[in-house]
């Protein structure tokens, strides 16, 4: 049962992330990769947001954690569109466009999981 939680929500995430890319090539927003740096900030947060609150309340199942954080987050996710991108960005001579793609990405996502876990916290925190 846990294998398909997972990839139930492995196939829900991937095709959130290909809406917010149709949606973002639509409207003509992509000369920076917008959906790759904003789908990994969101689900970082989420995933930083589930955890905790997971773990503080433990009121979901394993199979429901999983099926939210591996599989949702980890389909709506993309590390391999993001290194993708920053490697184009640098092969095509816009190292610093590279550079800063990579930074903000790297920074925003690891501050997203401690900003979702705070919300979670906080969540928790107040139903006490």
């Amino acid at each position: 049962m846990t294998a398909v939680a997972v990839a139930l929500g492995g196939a829900i995430g991937a095709v959130l992330r290909w809406g917010v890319g149709s949606w973002v090539v639509r409207s003509h927003i992509a000369a920076f990769p917008w959906a790759t740096m904003g789908v990994n900030i969101v689900g970082s947060a989420l995933l930083g947001g589930i955890t905790v609150w997971a773990t503080e309340t433990g009121g979901v199942s394993q199979e429901v954690r999983l099926f939210l954080t591996v599989g949702l987050c980890g389909g709506f996710t993309t590390f391999s569109s993001f290194a993708y991108e920053a490697a184009d960005f640098a092969a095509q001579g816009f190292t610093g466009r590279a550079g800063l793609y990579a930074v903000l990405s790297v920074v925003l996502c690891v501050a997203a999981v401690f900003g979702g876990g705070a919300v979670a916290q906080s969540m928790v925190a107040a139903r006490h």
